[in-house]
This record gives C-alpha cells, structure tokens and sequence, in this order.
C-alpha cells in the first residue's frame, strides 16, 4: 500500500536561495509525521507547497500514490490536504459559523441560508468535540477557540492529510491535551498528520516519526522510540545538546530585588529574592501565577498587598516606566502585542528604548540621530540580527529573529535586573543558543538574570537557583543538585512551599 502522501526529490530555488534541496518525504495512513528543524531550515517552504500556496521547482508529488500538482490552497483542499498555519486565516469580525462556511455558504436562492449555516457548524463543531457557540464573533475566541474554528473548517471536504504548523504555540496545558485527543482521534479515523514544532518533549506524545531539515536539506528520519532530544538536537543544529546550553559561571552577589509577601490575581503572599550575578529559574504550570508574579512586581498587573525593594528603594507603588528606569528590565512572552511594533522595521524598534533611555545623551534636548544608529548597529551585532533583515519591518521577520530584536530592546538603556519571560517560545534551537550566550554574558557580568520558563530543559540548564510556583504559591526553592525533573514536577502539584 503506497503511503497517503509522498514527495521525491521536492527541490525549491529562489534568487540566491536554494530553500528546499532534494527533500524526500512521506506520511503514512493514520500517522502523525513530525517535521523538525531551525527557522530557515525548509520546513514553511515544503508545507507551503504541500498547501497549495507555493510552486516547487523540481521533485513530485503524489497522493494516494497517484502524482499531484497545486496551482492553489483550493486546489490542495480539494484533494483533501488542509493547512492550519501559525498565522490564522480567519476574519475577526465574523461569526464562527461564518468563518467555518466561507467559500462554502449555503444558499437559499441567491441569498446566504443563515440558519442551515449556524446549524451546520454547530453539528461540525460538535462531531469533533469543540465546545463552541457558532454565533460567537471570532475576535472574541481564545487562541485555542480559534485554532479549532480554523481546525474545522477542514472538514467540508474528505479530509486526507492535516497540516498543524506550531500549533501549541500559545495554548495553555489543558488546551494542548484537548488538540492531542483531537489528532489521536484524526489518526483513528487514518487522516495522516504532519506536525511542525519546536517541543521536542511533545513528540512522545502523539508522532510516530520524526524527519528533520537543516539549510533546505533533509538530515534523516527516525522513529519516535529513537527520537531522543539529544539526538534530534544534534541533527537539528549539527551540535551537540552539551553546546546549546551554556555553563555559567556562578558567582552571586547582593540581592538586588526583594519581595515580601507579595499579593496580586492569582498570586497569594510569595517572598524571594534575585541576586546580583545569578540566573533564578522559574518554573510552574500554565496558570500556576509564575508570570502574574514579576508582572505585578513591574507595575503591570495589580499589587495588592506586600512590598518589592529594588537595590533597597521601596518600589510598590512605583510606576513600570519609573522601575525600568530604576534598574529592572521586563521582557514579555508576547512579542506581537507587547513587545513589538510590527509595522516598524528592528531599528526602528532598537531605537525607540535607546531614544528613551539613558544611554545615549539623556539630558540632551534633540534626538543624537547619529548616536542612535551607532548603538542600534551595536546592539543588532550583539544579539547576531543579519544586516539584511534591520531596515524590514519587523512582521516579516521570523519568529526566531523577532525575538532578536525583543532580546536587543533590553539593551536601549542600563538596566541591572532582566526578567525574561517565555524568552524562546517559538524559537528553533541555533537562536535559543545564541540567546542563551546573551544571557550567560550578563549573568556574568554581575547582572541579575530571571527565566520564567514552561520549558522545563531550558530552566534546569541555565538557572543557577530555581523557584517553584504552583496555585499562585511558590512551593519549592531548588539549588545545585536539587535541581532535578523529579524534584520539579513532584512541587507543581505541591502547597508546602517545600526548601531544598
């Protein structure tokens, strides 16, 4: 039996970019196929030809066994092949069962049936488990809502093979395990599944094969009880995991952050510390407080009771914009609504916090132009942002050098305390590195360094100390050894507020 879909030789050329190279590939009848690699590696341009939306230069495919060729998405979702991409095709201002029957509107004469359409969708939204009103506008969906709304319009024709590009991206655990179900469900049925994603740790989950891509090029395919992380992260990145995750010297200094029984939604009465010096990991379960946590402690979310000292000044009540200018740094997981001005190009964005700061002539009337650019060129060589990609506006960068030009805001003015949050949500492995060796340079150069993390690896690698939160409650301070997987999770779940 041939397999569902398959692709031999699929080679794709642009001018000076050859982003697909020879690429063979496959997906089996009910299989979900894993497609790993870094941002850049060929991984949007294979499924982009896959979905319709892009031509190949050379190489075949077939489904069924029989070859194909897509002159559009429409083209492909005849076929059966659907696409859920990071970026949703959805309209914000329409109803659910609008969105799910565009192109598709059943009509009554020359006019939309508005009631077959809102049944309809609450049948298909139903079948498949999706617990959500039809009548609801799209723009008023979680993330997860709307994934599912974009999920089911796949279902209009004979669904064949289902594309999830990142797809737990932004949801929350329980959201994670409801897709799951869901696509261990498609696989029942033999819908074959390819699956893009950065989370190694997923994979055990739901795939049966993992292929990885590097510069356009295919390094192998293994099956998933061979897929272990340290392995798929050396064909990823042609380095070994031991190099991707820095060792930072150690040397703590003075606290320069202490917090005292601090209180906000969702967060009851937690005490710490951030030393000089230090990397303090973070971890806890999605909704567990660990981000509401530092986002009260930066004036971002209310604080309503309890006290936060920085390098000794009382700043409970200061506002964010006088605590960054004290000293204290907040990095957001949301890039594209907190973060970053899309439409503005990484100078821009780098300028904007230097223009704003104190590092560049901050008791001067006019703007030092020329000063400015010399720093914003400093920092986009810092944080490793190509020359090619500073005067593009920063929606068209990938996620992995977006979060770049995030890392190198931090750098506009001095700061002495950095809190990241979610640093490398998104982000493929060779960027997290390079992130990774900012963030050894300035735990060692005396700076005090916070990952929140959900990334349970990446805290254990880098934090030199590792605080615990579960139910708004830090329940577990870890040190050196203690440091250890077991020892985590056994306090996600945990009250005691435990000290090791």
């Amino acid at each position: 039996m041939p397999p569902l879909i398959e692709i031999e030789g699929l080679t794709k050329r642009y001018p000076g970019v050859l982003a697909l190279n020879d690429v063979d590939f496959d997906v089996e009848v009910g299989e979900v196929h894993v497609l790993f690699g870094e941002n850049g590696a060929g991984k949007s341009t294979l499924i982009s030809i896959l979905a319709g939306a892009n031509a190949a230069t050379a190489g075949e495919v077939r489904l069924d066994g029989k070859p194909v060729q897509f002159g559009s998405v429409a083209d492909a979702q005849e076929e059966g092949i659907y696409t859920v991409f990071q970026e949703f095709s959805l309209m914000p201002t329409l109803t659910v069962a609008q969105n799910i029957f565009m192109g598709w509107e059943p009509l009554i004469g020359p006019f939309i049936d508005h009631k077959t359409m809102r049944r309809r969708s609450k049948e298909m939204l139903a079948e498949l488990g999706f617990d959500i009103d039809p009548n609801a506008v799209v723009g008023s969906l979680s993330r997860a809502q709307q994934q599912m709304v974009e999920i089911t319009k796949a279902f209009h024709g004979d669904l064949k093979v289902l594309i999830l590009d990142e797809p737990t991206a932004s949801l929350t655990d329980k959201e994670v395990d409801h897709l799951f179900d869901f696509v261990l469900s498609l696989k029942a049925r033999g819908v074959g599944i390819i699956y893009i994603s950065h989370r190694i740790q997923e994979f055990a989950r739901i795939a049966d094969r993992v292929t990885v891509l590097r510069d356009g090029a295919k390094i192998g395919t293994v099956d998933i009880a061979d897929a272990h992380e340290s392995a798929l992260v050396e064909m990823m990145t042609g380095r070994a995991i031991d190099e991707i995750y820095p060792k930072i010297a150690h040397q703590p200094g003075e606290a320069l952050v202490e917090v005292e029984g601090l209180t906000t939604h969702g967060v009851a009465g937690a005490n710490l510390s951030i030393k000089a010096g230090e990397v303090l990991g973070v971890a806890g379960l999605v909704g567990s407080g660990k981000s509401r946590l530092f986002r009260a402690m930066m004036g971002l979310a209310p604080r309503i009771d309890g006290r936060v000292k920085l390098k000794g000044e009382d700043v409970t009540h200061a506002s964010t914009a006088a605590i960054i200018k004290a000293g204290m740094y907040y990095l957001s997981s949301d890039r594209k609504h907190e973060g970053l001005d899309l439409a503005k190009t990484s100078n821009d964005n780098l300028a904007v916090n230097l223009i704003m700061g104190d590092k560049i002539a901050p008791d001067a009337v006019f703007v030092d132009r020329k000063g400015v650019a010399g720093e914003v060129n400093a920092i986009s060589e810092r944080v490793e942002l190509p020359p090619s990609y500073r005067r593009k506006p920063v929606s068209q960068l990938s996620g992995g050098n977006q979060q770049k030009v995030l890392f190198g805001r931090c750098f506009g003015q001095s700061v002495d305390v950095y809190i990241f949050d979610e640093p490398t949500v998104g982000v493929d492995m060779g960027t997290r590195a390079a992130l990774y060796l900012l963030i050894k340079e300035l735990a060692e150069a005396g700076k005090a360094v916070v990952i929140i993390s959900s990334d349970l690896p990446e805290v254990m690698h880098l934090a030199h100390r590792l605080i615990v939160l579960a139910h708004g409650t830090v329940t577990a301070e870890l040190t050196g050894d203690a440091i250890a997987e077991d020892r985590i999770l056994k306090h996600f779940f945990d009250e005691s507020g435990a000290v090791a």
